[in-house]
């Protein structure tokens, strides 16, 4: 089932004014950015090996370094454990490499056989200690206990792993080849279902609904994919759309962008964020099937984007995000994090 909602009359454009840019010093692409679950500490992991924390005044926009990591490699992931205690990030190097925050103090656990793609923290029924999820390219996701340096089980894939994301009782990793595979955390060893993406091209993300009942998928075809778990429910939640395209040009050709993020809201659980290629992005009504407020281009690719835990702020990671090859990194491309205020047009679902 599909719906383009987004081609009947658009909500009034928002402005882009009253974002703040905040002072972050990366040199190169920032390609994950994680909100503390417990204050306004912000994570930025780097193509420049490194993970930059920052605690951010929500009231003034101003930000200052609170701490870092610097890892082997390009990071690509980073997340937050659940307390908001300590950081973890993995990337080329194949480590994890945790941070925490109170005493600054790094620690590595590892490796897999191939570049870590996507790392979280996950809540395991009965377990005593903080577990973390990583996904390579080695086709494998490992579960680590932080108290024991190898990991608790290994588990295969069909593919190499581009993508992952968990809430709740669900994990859901997302890998090349267009499958999906799902977990239910009460037993994390085992794939619990291994579905086909709904979509017809690579896979650039995967958000898991705040409740672990549903998952969204986006690609590089300019098109996004809600999925309800239970089979029983996905007549009600399953569909597919399209954003981040342009409209025809004289031609009858439209530019068609990559959909470079997909994140849920986590108060108002309905709603959603997209961001792309085209520098744009937007907030969406999941159970209207409509679009809530657009944003123009921001000048470049959006790489990363990330609620804050009440949902008052919406991060975004500006930069190149090599859609258009070697060509298109050009000087004028600038690393940028911005914060965005999330207005209740934002975030506000429609009433039925």
């Amino acid at each position: 089932m599909s719906f383009i909602r987004n081609t009947l009359p658009s909500p009034v454009l928002g402005s882009l004014s009253a974002d703040v840019n905040l002072p972050a010093d990366a040199e190169d692409t920032i390609s994950s950015v994680s909100w503390s679950p417990v204050a306004n500490h912000l994570a930025a992991a780097s193509w420049d090996g490194k993970v930059r924390v920052y605690d951010v005044n929500t009231n003034s926009g101003a930000a200052r370094g609170a701490a870092g990591l610097v890892a082997e490699g390009p990071v690509f992931d980073c997340d937050w454990a659940k307390d908001g205690s300590m950081v973890v990030a993995g990337g080329v190097d194949r480590k994890l490499h945790f941070l925490h925050l109170a005493t600054g103090q790094q620690a590595t656990l590892g490796p897999h056989d191939a570049p870590i793609r996507g790392v979280r923290f996950v809540e395991v029924p009965g377990a005593n200690a903080p577990i973390v999820v990583s996904g390579s390219w080695d086709k494998t996701i490992k579960l680590w206990d932080l108290r024991q340096q190898g990991p608790l089980a290994t588990i295969a894939c069909r593919e190499r792993v581009y993508s992952m994301d968990a809430k709740a009782r669900l994990l859901v990793v997302a890998t090349a080849e267009r499958f999906i595979h799902l977990f239910d955390l009460q037993n994390p060893t085992s794939i619990a279902k291994t579905v086909e993406s709904p979509l017809k091209h690579q896979t650039k993300a995967v958000a898991t609904f705040p409740d672990g009942k549903g998952w969204a998928i986006a690609s590089i075809e300019g098109r996004c994919g809600i999925n309800a778990v239970d089979d029983a429910e996905a007549s009600k939640i399953n569909f597919t759309f399209r954003c981040h395209r342009e409209q025809p040009d004289s031609r009858q050709i439209s530019k068609v962008w990559s959909v470079n993020d997909i994140r849920f809201h986590p108060v108002n659980q309905a709603v959603f964020s997209t961001a792309g290629s085209d520098g744009t992005f937007h907030f969406w009504d999941r159970v209207a099937h409509s679009k809530l407020r657009g944003y123009p281009s921001a000048g470049s690719a959006i790489t990363s984007t990330a609620f804050s835990a009440d949902g008052r702020f919406f991060a975004y990671a500006v930069g190149y995000d090599w859609s258009m090859g070697c060509v298109g990194n050009t000087p004028q491309i600038q690393t940028r994090l911005m914060l965005h205020p999330v207005s209740m047009e934002d975030a506000t679902p429609k009433k039925k």
